[in-house]
């Protein structure tokens, strides 16, 4: 009613008190028509700012990229130096989605010192946890842990529940990622009851899957295949693509190890095409690897090939750890083609 007879005021108070509940409680596309509306009246920092937020929780880096980038004009403009500093944070971490870790790294460094200089213990938390992401999808787990470390006690003193929670599941994944199942386990059975409980439906998702990746790593299909159902349940739900795109690779991948190998096929399909959709290149590089051992495994040379191609490719574009070993895939499968033409 606000924006319908132009109280500005009033809507702009509104959005801001809506829009960060309704975030927290993963109502993305809800934020997205509430601060579009707000948006209509004029151009608002904090409405673009909850916008770009919704979008980037939808899987829209570039037009979340875009609202943060015009937040980032209007606060340097109004001399806004703290909220600056919050959106060159955001931007960090679209850049990361994007497939630009080193732009990524450049935005969150400048973020950091603006936090620390305002005293927002909040913003210097979210911002190291960021560059523990950046670091960790660099293949730098260690790194990324010592960031993850750094933040723990900050979000404690502050009493922010969400947020270690997600950093909980984010120390989970690295375990993870270092072959430390249990401990990896462990992280996320701590996370997982704190979202249910806050009704963070999207962390809850990620934890869930994050969950299924260990389980599926311990050998235990039945339960993996659970919780990436319930993940994959929960993402659809909040209309989180990315999110989505990434258990349906998992799933993928299970069911390949499984020895299922059209359905498995059939679930990286599905995943590529959403990867493709959100612009998530160093997504797009793992499902692609996923399907070329399937076209391998099933004789398929020829495709695996063109498929490993494309993945080495992508490493290049995204700085991709796994650059070197995906390299020496490709050539190994390239000399069994070769093999198999000549036996012909």
């Amino acid at each position: 009613m606000a924006v319908a007879g132009g109280e500005t005021a009033i809507a702009r108070l509104l959005s801001r008190q809506l829009s960060p509940m309704w975030l927290r409680m993963s109502r993305f596309a809800d934020v997205v028509a509430l601060v579009s509306l707000t948006l209509t009246l004029g151009p608002d920092a904090a409405a673009l700012h909850h916008l770009g937020r919704a979008q980037a929780a939808l899987g829209q880096a570039r037009p979340a990229l875009a609202a943060y980038e015009e937040a980032l004009r209007l606060c340097r403009s109004a001399g806004d130096r703290p909220n600056e500093g919050v959106i060159l944070g955001e931007i960090g971490v679209m850049h990361g989605r994007l497939g630009d870790p080193q732009r990524a790294l450049e935005y969150l460094e400048q973020s950091l010192p603006i936090a620390q200089e305002a005293g927002n213990r909040k913003g210097e938390a979210a911002t190291l946890n960021n560059i523990g992401g950046v670091h960790d999808r660099l293949g730098d787990r260690r790194q990324a842990l010592d960031y993850y470390e750094r933040v723990l006690p900050i979000l404690r003193e502050l009493g922010d529940r969400a947020s270690e929670a997600i950093l909980l599941s984010n120390i989970g994944l690295v375990h993870n990622g270092l072959g430390d199942r249990l401990r990896a386990r462990s992280y996320l059975e701590q996370a997982l009851p704190v979202q249910r409980d806050l009704g963070d439906r999207s962390g809850e998702a990620i934890t869930l899957s994050n969950l299924g990746l260990v389980h599926s790593a311990l050998g235990d299909q039945t339960r993996a295949q659970d919780y990436f159902g319930q993940a994959l349940h929960i993402h659809r739900e909040v209309g989180d693509r990315r999110g989505e795109a990434t258990t349906l690779n998992s799933l993928g991948f299970l069911y390949d190890t499984m020895g299922d190998r059209d359905r498995a096929m059939r679930f990286l399909k599905r995943a590529l095409v959403i990867r493709r959709e959100v612009e998530d290149r160093s997504g797009e590089a793992v499902t692609r690897f996923n399907m070329a051992m399937n076209y391998r495994a099933t004789g398929n040379l020829d495709q695996a090939v063109r498929e490993l191609e494309l993945v080495v490719e992508l490493d290049r574009q995204v700085s991709h750890p796994d650059l070197a070993s995906d390299t020496a895939m490709l050539e190994q499968v390239r000399q069994e083609l070769a093999r198999a033409r000549a036996a012909s």
